[in-house]
């Protein structure tokens, strides 16, 4: 435990069918100078238990109880007390192929970089079966700021730089830039943005490790939020504001702000026309109203390029600001993901 190079962070809570195969994952690595901390973030089910077992047959595993704050506040807990030379963060009910840590720590190592970014594999499941999407771009060494600024969009592009589990970060860049996760939902994303601000040196590889696994209903991605289309204007004024501040406003940025401003439309209208929604249907209609007439809806729409004919299609009605016709096509869209999952995955895949 003396020559710590990676610590890796992983927040838990009520967990106890995964966590196991996540931890196991860990411990199958090649690569063998870690510490695992584990936070359990008041945990209503075994799941603490769980990593107690484990904590107690290997010395590199450390687990901290404490009462619930959310996944950022437990990242935050282990942080502090982190030791290694690198930081990388997983979640507790996912898990990762066996060379990762080593395939990211050699990267890193080998072109000075404080920021690795890997490939990955969403695992959609439906029943006993799943289907497996790879994300990821190309391989690239960046070794100053504005080259990586400049084609930084292609990596948002494919949802590369929102999560931190496709990652390996500097510890000491961290806490050189005060950086922690803030309080918020989908906490990820904005640590990113603050993490890449002034980052000069990032290894992208098409390599791809990490398995998303993409079946939990209670999950923060598949349920829903009564709060997300604010959640959603927060996070386009963050993406805004960073490359504002970065200086960059190249014709292929500014579409992909703009398409990904209104693909997330898309969602926060399907958002309303959840069968979890608890809002009237006077009142999901008016929520959808407010969204067409949004100022933003326009100039995303202007800038835009959908990339499918069908994606193109759905925003016939989101152009013609016809809210009927809105949810009724939210509404077929909602029927599909919550009973024909593999279509859902593959159509948004696709779109």
């Amino acid at each position: 435990m003396s020559d710590i190079k990676i610590s890796i962070i992983m927040p838990v809570y009520n967990v106890e069918q995964y966590v196991g195969k996540a931890i196991e994952s860990i411990l199958n690595q090649t690569f063998t100078d870690y510490e695992l901390l584990i936070v359990d973030d008041g945990t209503k089910d075994k799941s603490g238990e769980i990593c107690d077992e484990y904590a107690a047959k290997d010395a590199r595993i450390q687990v901290i109880h404490k009462e619930n704050g959310g996944a950022p506040s437990a990242r935050n807990t282990a942080i502090d007390i982190a030791r290694g030379t690198y930081v990388y963060f997983m979640d507790s009910d996912d898990w990762a192929e066996k060379t990762m840590l080593q395939d990211m720590y050699d990267m890193a190592e080998q072109h000075n970089a404080q920021l690795v970014v890997c490939g990955y594999y969403i695992d959609t499941y439906y029943g006993d079966k799943h289907i497996t999407e790879k994300i990821c771009v190309d391989d690239r060494v960046f070794d100053n700021a504005q080259s990586f600024r400049e084609e930084s969009y292609r990596y948002f592009d494919r949802n590369m730089l929102y999560t931190p589990w496709n990652k390996l970060y500097r510890l000491d860049y961290m806490n050189e830039h005060g950086l922690r996760f803030p309080n918020t939902l989908w906490d990820d994303f904005p640590f990113n943005i603050s993490y890449m601000k002034q980052v000069e040196r990032v290894v992208v590889s098409t390599k791809a490790y990490y398995h998303f696994i993409r079946a939990r209903a209670d999950s923060e991605t598949a349920a829903y939020r009564a709060d997300m289309y604010e959640k959603r204007e927060e996070e386009h004024g963050w993406m805004l504001d960073l490359y504002r501040e970065w200086g960059v406003d190249n014709a292929p940025t500014k579409e992909m702000i703009a398409r990904r401003y209104i693909e997330r439309m898309v969602g926060c209208i399907a958002n309303v026309t959840s069968s979890k929604c608890t809002l009237t249907k006077k009142e999901r209609r008016a929520a959808i109203r407010t969204m067409l007439h949004n100022p933003r809806v326009d100039e995303a729409l202007a800038i835009a390029r959908p990339r499918s004919r069908y994606m193109k299609m759905m925003l016939v009605p989101i152009r013609w600001k016809n809210t009927y016709l809105t949810w009724l096509e939210s509404a077929v869209i909602t029927y599909v993901k919550e009973r024909n999952t593999k279509l859902f995955a593959k159509l948004k895949a696709g779109r």
